[in-house]
C-alpha cells in the first residue's frame, strides 16, 4: 500500500511540477510577466531544491523525481518571467 501511495503521490507531484508551464505559455502569449511574482517562484525553487536534497539523501525516488521536475520548471518560469519584464 505504501509503494502504491508513493507512486501515485510522485505522479501527481510531477503533474503539479509541470503546471507552471501554463504560466510560461501565458507570459509568452501576452509578452509580459507583470502579473507573475518572481520572488514567489524563487521561494518555491529553494523548497524544491531542499526536498530534492532530502530525497537524494534518503534515496527516495518518490521525492527525487517530482522535485527535480519542479525545480527545472520553476527555474524556467523565473527565466521566462525575467525575460518578459
Amino acid at each position: 500500500m505504501v509503494t502504491v501511495l508513493a507512486a501515485v503521490a510522485a505522479s501527481w507531484g510531477v503533474a503539479m511540477a509541470l503546471a507552471p508551464l501554463l504560466q510560461i505559455r501565458e507570459i509568452r502569449r501576452h509578452r509580459s510577466s507583470r502579473s507573475v511574482s518572481v520572488a514567489y517562484q524563487q521561494v518555491l525553487l529553494v523548497g524544491f531544491i531542499l526536498w530534492l536534497a532530502y530525497g537524494i539523501a534518503a534515496m527516495n525516488l518518490a521525492l527525487i523525481v517530482p522535485n527535480t521536475v519542479a525545480a527545472v520548471v520553476s527555474l524556467a518560469t523565473i527565466v521566462v518571467s525575467l525575460r518578459y519584464r
